[in-house]
């Protein structure tokens, strides 16, 4: 079209996974993920205000249990090529971690109210940001320290250690030929000079412990190298259609 101006290219390549289960290592090959336990004492070890880690993994419409307050479910993604918002990524698809809190004491890591119960009484699936109930769930239950006051510092801790758990993950996934995806996308940010300019407006919570939220971390949806929305004063930002389609936001509310 004449005029058109290619602003972002971005490729994200799926690699679909059909059996998750506990190993030797942490690997990602012939459609398996493999975890490893014995990481969990360094993370542990890692974070200061963290008593325990107990990972769990919950199968294809096995949603009968119980878990702590749901503090986020995350895709496991990672940045190839590029920035966020361009380049090439590779994210699993069939598995999501998801991240649930309490501390030594029994109290959940929530602020205008809980969400412990048995999972599918608590969650929807099938929606945007969440697993369908044919997906596999690496349940990562965070327990923190006793005696420490309800502030921001005790969920950031729980969402340290679990972007560092999946950061491993990230790191091999990362490796993988992207020629043996299971499928590709390509999508394309553009100017239309003349044409009609279209803002979506995405209002999102910047405020208490619970609703922190991360912008632009190192990986889609990822945690570390990201800003605080309550950090940077709540003000406007604008991203691009491949910015907000790679995981520029990390919405932990």
């Amino acid at each position: 079209m004449d005029g058109e101006k290619l602003l972002r290219r971005l490729v994200i390549k799926c690699f679909h996974i059909n059996k998750v289960e506990f190993g030797s290592k942490n690997s990602i090959n012939d459609n398996k993920l493999t975890i490893d336990r014995n990481v969990l004492g360094e993370l542990v070890e890692s974070e200061d205000l963290i008593d325990r880690i107990e990972i769990d993994i919950i199968k294809p419409r096995q949603h009968d249990k119980f878990v702590n307050s749901i503090m986020d479910i995350i895709p496991i993604s990672t940045k190839v090529l590029g920035r966020i918002g361009d380049g090439v990524t590779h994210t699993l698809t069939g598995v999501y971690v998801m991240l649930t809190g309490i501390d030594a004491e029994g109290k959940q890591m929530a602020e205008f109210g809980s969400s412990e119960g048995i999972l599918e009484e608590q969650m929807v699936f099938g929606r945007a940001g969440t697993p369908s109930k044919e997906d596999y769930i690496i349940h990562v239950d965070v327990t923190l320290r006793a005696g420490i006051p309800f502030e921001r510092k005790l969920p950031l801790a729980a969402h340290t250690v679990c972007d560092k758990f999946i950061q491993d993950f990230r790191e091999i996934l990362r490796e993988i030929d992207g020629r043996s995806a299971s499928e590709s996308h390509e999508y394309y940010d553009k100017m239309r000079p003349g044409k009609k300019k279209v803002v979506i407006v995405k209002q999102i919570a910047g405020q208490g412990a619970m609703s922190d939220n991360i912008i632009l971390a190192d990986d889609p949806s990822g945690f570390a190298g990201g800003k605080s929305i309550i950090d940077i004063g709540n003000v406007p930002m604008i991203l691009s259609p491949n910015e907000y389609r790679d995981g520029a936001l990390r919405a932990m509310t």
